[in-house]
């Protein structure tokens, strides 16, 4: 069959949420012409077996994935890409969260701006808790000054992005919930075409968020990893600079009085010395990793 688009859903421990939330995703699967892939992933509740009687029931529109074990959000995410016969697809959270209506309007805006990836902008709505509120302010500080991106929610759930380019940036991108930083972040530092359109995010039907402060953490290290793979020197030499005018700064007092080299100015300056020089082997490393996706 040719579908449309294909919407892939990771799933863990939503028995809850399943018989409320796929209804209505299959008859706008139907209505649109859509591949429906929903990845179980390893979920210890009676999820497996309620996506096995809908794939009976609907068997043309929708794709079921196991996963024996848990893998983690990305690493559904990416067995979702994988089965995907679309040029394009779409993520969306099986929680109840997202509304369907939202993926239209996102093809919509792909299609009039030829965008590489739409993001799901959830700007101006109501945060889980003011912990996560600030854990993604920071994260989107950091993406921003690390690489030049103004894209405010990076970490939405709901991303309609070119299913080839997913399929060649995977293996750079994390099995964890950072997946969803990283793969925007990923399109967005190999300069393709990132835009955000706004949806409506409603609250948890039912169940429990897996985010938590520890999700935050690995974000922050994927998002250096990401800086490290693809730009060394945009962290490099920043450091470099502020060690060597540091050390400088240090410095000139204690030359003009004539007290000779100081201990600490002259390590500063080493030190950003060293880390001019850890960049530029940095970047060619990088140059011969970054071989590998293309």
């Amino acid at each position: 069959m040719d579908y449309t688009l294909s919407v892939v859903i990771p799933v863990y421990n939503e028995e809850k949420n399943l018989p409320e939330v796929m209804p209505a995703i299959l008859v706008q699967a139907k209505t649109q012409n859509w591949q429906v892939i929903v990845v179980n992933d390893g979920s210890q509740d009676n999820s497996g077996k309620i996506l096995d009687q809908w794939q009976v029931d609907h068997s043309q529109h929708i794709t079921i994935i196991h996963h024996k074990v848990n893998r983690g959000y990305g690493g559904a995410i990416k067995s979702g890409i994988k089965a995907a016969q679309t040029s394009h697809i779409v993520t969306m959270d099986a929680d109840g969260q997202h509304q369907i209506t939202d993926v239209v309007q996102l093809q919509q805006h792909l299609l009039a701006t030829d965008a590489d990836m739409i993001i799901g902008n959830r700007k101006g709505q109501k945060e889980a808790s003011f912990f996560r509120k600030i854990a993604k302010y920071i994260i989107r500080k950091i993406a921003q000054i690390a690489l030049s991106t103004k894209i405010h929610d990076l970490n939405s759930g709901m991303k309609l992005y070119d299913q080839q380019l997913a399929q060649k940036y995977l293996q750079i991108c994390p099995d964890t919930m950072a997946y969803s930083d990283i793969i925007a972040l990923t399109f967005i530092s190999q300069k393709h075409l990132v835009l955000e359109h706004p949806i409506t995010v409603l609250p948890r039907k039912a169940g429990k968020s897996t985010i938590n402060v520890r999700t935050a953490f690995e974000t922050i290290k994927e998002i250096l990893n990401i800086l490290l793979f693809f730009n060394p020197l945009r962290f490099f030499i920043p450091l470099s600079v502020f060690f060597t005018v540091i050390g400088v700064a240090w410095e000139i007092p204690i030359f003009l009085r004539g007290d000779g080299m100081s201990v600490g100015a002259l390590f500063l300056i080493n030190l950003g010395i060293l880390c001019f020089v850890l960049g530029l082997l940095a970047e060619q490393i990088s140059t011969l990793r970054r071989n590998i996706i293309h």
